[in-house]
């Protein structure tokens, strides 16, 4: 449901925020480009039993926050999902395979549920909605997890396997695909992660372990240190892999891979941005180069000096997390995949986690317009898709610490609320012009 007094108290506040939504020139995007919102499956359906991430959440010890439950009921509420999509004025949505619903066990692929994605779908297309669909965004199969996960050496066979699956099923009507959702996280997490982390992950894992009853349990989106280069190895081959599937099924469906990218800029001599590029990006930018497109998903940026990771300068806007709010960074990790793939860039998520949505209506405009300044110097990018839709369930966090949503939702009613950050960006995507 859409609260529709929300949203016109969110219009209304368009016309009281114009430095916010105004500002900054009126050039003009392409005509055709994707003004979206991101979604994930585990994230916003609720109720995914047969995922390695529920089973994570409702083990002891855990290190996943609250548990997922119900989530924010999109399994049953995504037409009211895609209602808002249309409200708050945008033509495209990205939203990901659940491949535990479709394989819930080895083998045996479910009908029902691949009915439902494409209802989904159908849906779009009938609102004049671009779906952007993402076949894997973290969460696999509790038996695959169960059986080593990434690092089993049948790994890239199985995951392909699902994708030629649901190409056959789905494809069709797609417009564009990414084959998994930041593969590159592992190598990231070490740098805005606790020390003592992994330390509850070990335990974490080991109890999802006892609870399957195996040896190991191995997920995508929280890697030990250990498991980085054996999972990496077997997501690159299974992405190649995939592309090759999904093509095989529809040739012309553009299909690229999104990656985790922060700004890297080099603060005085000698320093390590460059090397840190290759050691968190290197190989799946080498990979995107074959595809059609790159995603990239970004929020922060890093400073690099010659000994590390440098802090940002103190005063400004943070996010939940204490991190810095900094519009510029989104321009400056799409201009480096392009120049390190020579594919086109589309932003398949970009936002802020925060409780104050004056930063998030801040932010979007701000970092738009960087965004076309390195479009005008020759960067194509095919659009833009906002981190999140809906304040949803976040990975180790729960529903309530810095919401990252373009709408509010009521999670006794399952009623969306669109905030005044929602009419922000609705503007710029209805005029296809800042």
């Amino acid at each position: 449901m859409i609260d529709r007094r929300g949203f016109v108290a969110a219009t209304a506040t368009t016309s009281a925020m114009p430095a916010l939504a105004r500002t900054g020139g009126s050039g003009a995007f392409p005509k055709g480009f994707l003004w979206g919102a991101s979604t994930a499956g585990h994230q916003i359906e609720g109720n995914n039993v047969n995922s390695d991430q529920w089973l994570l959440e409702n083990v002891t010890p855990t290190i996943t926050g609250a548990r997922s439950g119900d989530a924010v009921n999109s399994f049953e509420q995504w037409p009211a999902d895609l209602d808002m999509v249309t409200a708050i004025g945008l033509n495209s949505y990205r939203f990901s395979l659940e491949w535990p619903r479709i394989e819930p066990d080895e083998g045996q692929f479910s009908r029902a549920m691949l009915d439902h994605y494409k209802r989904i779908i159908e849906a779009c297309r009938a609102r004049g909605i671009t779906p952007v669909l993402t076949f894997n965004h973290y969460t696999t199969p509790r038996w695959f997890a169960a059986r080593g996960g990434w690092l089993h050496p049948q790994s890239p066979a199985l995951f392909t396997r699902f994708c030629e699956r649901a190409a056959r099923h789905l494809a069709a009507d797609v417009g564009m695909a990414t084959t998994l959702n930041e593969p590159n996280l592992a190598k990231l997490l070490r740098l805005v992660l606790p020390p003592q982390f992994m330390g509850g992950l070990r335990a974490n894992l080991a109890a999802a372990a006892r609870a399957a009853n195996v040896p190991s349990f191995v997920v995508a989106n929280t890697v030990l240190p250990e498991d980085v280069p054996g999972v990496t190895a077997n997501m690159l081959k299974g992405h190649k892999s995939a592309r090759g599937a999904i093509k095989s099924v529809r040739p012309d469906l553009p299909v690229g891979v999104s990656l985790a990218m922060a700004d890297d800029q080099a603060v005085g001599p000698n320093s390590l941005r460059d090397a840190k590029r290759a050691e968190l990006y290197g190989e799946w930018l080498d990979a995107a180069k074959h595809d059609d497109f790159v995603g990239v998903q970004n929020y922060e940026r890093n400073l690099w000096d010659a000994k590390g990771k440098v802090d940002a300068p103190p005063g400004g806007l943070r996010n939940f997390r204490g991190a810095e709010v900094y519009p510029p960074s989104l321009a400056g990790a799409v201009r480096y995949a392009h120049q390190a793939t020579g594919v086109p860039v589309l932003v398949s998520e970009h936002g802020v986690g925060t409780n104050d949505d004056s930063v998030r209506a801040a932010l979007i405009p701000a970092a738009l317009r960087e965004l076309k300044v390195a479009m005008d110097e020759g960067v194509p990018v095919k659009g833009y898709l906002h981190w999140s839709l809906l304040d949803n369930y976040e990975w180790g966090v729960g529903f309530d610490q810095g919401p990252f949503g373009l709408c509010a939702v009521d999670r006794t009613t399952w009623k969306r609320t669109l905030k005044p950050s929602a009419a922000v960006y609705g503007a710029i995507a209805r005029r296809n012009a800042l």
